[in-house]
């Protein structure tokens, strides 16, 4: 590959960065231009899939893409982009381990998505737990399994309900989807531990809002109240947390929940070590400003060779539906904006005009727990076992490649017959806690003889 070969370099592996590198593969010819693409992790989250994993009904490794798997002729590099001087069209790259480096590249595409956003809450940052990554997603379901099993050993009372009881934060479609598959989780388990009974469990969702899920009509988002009430689920409206220590999770309206787990999903905000760190244009919100053609900028001012997408973007929503005007940061038009971008970046590498981002919202999805689910397009509702077979499809379907296809929907093939896995695999944290506690060790040197001390005035 000669001097002159552009060259692409991908700031993130989520969504919007993996389609955007996929894409490029197949629509720029061979040697036309190098594609690298930089993340700390190996491989992309299939986000939508998290809640699932949260209760065991995905295998964790099946809700993850391979970016070396399946970027045939992309470079992928494992570190954090820390730095980008685009006036110099130069990034930072820091790897886990040896000294960082300057990258040079001639078109640069930041998809380095979004992290949980919270606020300065007593305890929130030392005891909740975010739903972003695949190993928070495995860490809450193994948090619950293995409460499970510590209630089962205690006698009835505070302690044992303590560790019984969960609570989320946050009523948009992430927090009501692991809300109530840890519900449907948590009902089944009930059957493999007769120790415990359904009155010990307690689900809280806090919501500080009027209303939960805002994609969906209010009609709706009352019916999903309604099926999680009937369920065992509480949910507090117009609530705030104010605090999260000692085990104790304080509402503003003055209740103090005991509880074990608390998973937070109130909000996100643009990846702030890539945001903060480049000479890239920040809107008021902190994400990139972006062209409705996903090249940087504004409407009046082109920052040449520089891309974003996805939930680290204001991308405008030509639409006229997105918050604020500019599209809202989720997988839907995270997937569609990188597909768009990989054609755009190849018209101009071909001295071709970029095309714009429009896409109106297909309508939500949500699964609400084993069989039952909610859908909405228009006025359109579909509730119940439709929707969750909805849910599935579309998911099923919209994961990325036939391999990654076909092992969610072979695991749910599985899961119909012989029931979701509930092996706790906590202990995986500490992989070498037994070889610790048995490990033979050499004993402490003897402490040396010291000689006595003569008593005074005697003489040899």
């Amino acid at each position: 590959m000669s001097n002159t070969t552009p060259r692409i370099l991908i700031v993130g592996g989520g969504y919007a960065g993996f389609y955007t590198a996929w894409k490029l593969e197949k629509h720029l010819r061979r040697g036309e231009a190098q594609v690298t693409i930089v993340d700390p992790l190996p491989y992309m989250t299939y986000q939508p899939f998290l809640p699932e994993v949260a209760a065991g009904s995905i295998e964790a490794r099946h809700s993850v893409v391979s970016l070396r798997r399946h970027l045939k002729r992309t470079r992928v590099v494992t570190a954090k982009i820390t730095g980008i001087d685009h006036a110099n069209k130069v990034a930072t790259v820091t790897p886990t381990l040896g000294e960082p480096w300057q990258e040079e590249y001639d078109q640069i595409v930041v998809t380095a998505g979004a992290v949980s956003r919270t606020f300065p809450i007593p305890g929130i940052a030392d005891n909740a737990i975010g739903l972003k990554t695949i190993e928070e997603a495995v860490a809450i379901r193994d948090k619950l399994f293995s409460n499970f099993d510590k209630a089962a050993t205690l006698p009835p009372g505070p302690e044992r309900e303590r560790l019984l009881t969960v609570v989320v934060v946050g009523g948009g479609f992430a927090g009501i989807e692991v809300f109530a598959e840890l519900r449907s989780i948590a009902s089944a388990l009930l059957k493999k531990y007769p120790e415990l009974s359904f009155e010990e469990t307690h689900f809280h969702l806090v919501e500080a809002m009027g209303r939960i899920m805002p994609e969906v009509s209010l009609e709706t988002s009352k019916w999903v109240m309604k099926s999680l009430g009937e369920r065992g689920g509480a949910v507090h409206l117009d609530t705030q947390v104010t605090g999260a220590v000692g085990g104790n999770v304080e509402l503003s309206t003055g209740e103090v929940i005991p509880s074990d787990l608390i998973v937070w999903t109130a909000g996100v905000m643009a990846n702030p070590t890539v945001v903060r760190g480049s000479d890239l244009p920040v809107e008021e919100r902190g994400r990139i400003r972006t062209r409705a053609d996903l090249r940087v900028g504004s409407e009046d001012e082109i920052v040449e060779g520089a891309w974003a997408a996805g939930d680290v973007a204001a991308v405008p929503d030509l639409t006229g539906g997105g918050v604020g005007g500019y599209c809202v940061p989720n997988a839907q038009h995270a997937v569609r904006q990188a597909k768009l971008m990989a054609k755009n970046i190849t018209a101009v590498l071909r001295g071709e005009l970029p095309v714009e981002y429009v896409h109106k919202n297909l309508g939500a999805v949500a699964g609400l727990g084993l069989y039952n689910g909610v859908f909405q397009s228009g006025k359109l509702a579909l509730k119940g076992f439709i929707a969750w077979l909805a849910h599935r499809g579309y998911h099923g379907l919209a994961m990325p490649s036939w391999e990654r296809k076909w092992r969610v929907i072979w695991g749910w093939w599985n899961n119909l017959w012989l029931g979701r896995d509930i092996v706790n695999l906590s202990t995986v944290q500490h992989p070498r806690y037994v070889f610790e506690e048995f490990a033979a060790r050499p004993k402490p040197p003897a402490a040396s003889a010291v000689p006595a001390k003569e008593p005074a005035g005697t003489k040899s």
